[in-house]
């Protein structure tokens, strides 16, 4: 991809950005049928957390990548993410947080990122987590150097790829020995579902009509 054609998709996406989010209305797109019963709102408890949702060019199109947790006793064990964590008293702001946390997850060279802006803050009750997802680009395809505590694999997915509504389904997933009844997209053999795909939900609304 040209870097003038990457360049203005990534203009143009700052200015959808800028406007009125689709926010809850993309999200129930994704949601789980047991999130929409329990209809859980954040508490006293809550705590804040930021996810980097990053774009570069690669191979004459547009990437960003998903990164699959680790097995280990949580409930976000063994599921697809993105690179991110909570939010630290050293924090400035939560573009710090997903930008920190991005370089220590997966190696990101931050002071590479350029932000964008943001998407619409997400709960998440199982960990009660409110989380701010951050959208920006690199220039370059990042070299990952994962954190092998936090991250199993590194998946490179493609903006056509997520644009392809065949990879949407939704049946039984099975989570710590529960069945959940949850809409996903089936990436590269991995199924993402929960607030990971309704962050998706709205980032593709957000960007349909930018021109890739």
């Amino acid at each position: 991809m040209p870097n003038s054609s990457f360049h203005s998709f990534a203009n143009t996406l700052r200015e959808r950005l800028a406007e009125p989010l689709p926010g809850p209305e993309a999200h129930l797109k994704m949601a789980s049928r047991s999130r929409l019963r329990m209809a859980m709102q954040p508490n006293e408890r809550t705590r804040r957390s930021a996810v980097l949702i990053v774009f570069y060019p690669y191979q004459g199109s547009i990437f960003l990548p998903l990164i699959l947790r680790p097995q280990y006793d949580g409930v976000h064990a063994g599921q697809m993410a993105f690179p991110g964590g909570r939010m630290e008293r050293t924090d400035e702001s939560l573009i710090r947080t997903a930008l920190r946390e991005a370089q220590e997850e997966v190696g990101i060279r931050v002071t590479d990122v350029k932000v964008l802006g943001k998407l619409t803050e997400i709960y998440i009750p199982p960990s009660n987590f409110y989380v701010q997802p951050v959208v920006g680009i690199l220039p370059y395809r990042p070299d990952f150097y994962p954190d092998p505590r936090e991250v199993e694999h590194v998946v490179e997915v493609g903006l056509d790829e997520l644009l392809d509504e065949t990879i949407i389904g939704e049946n039984g997933i099975e989570v710590r020995g529960t069945l959940i009844d949850a809409p996903f997209y089936q990436i590269q053999g991995f199924k993402v579902w929960g607030a990971t795909a309704m962050m998706i939900s709205e980032l593709l609304t957000v960007i349909q009509s930018v021109p890739k």
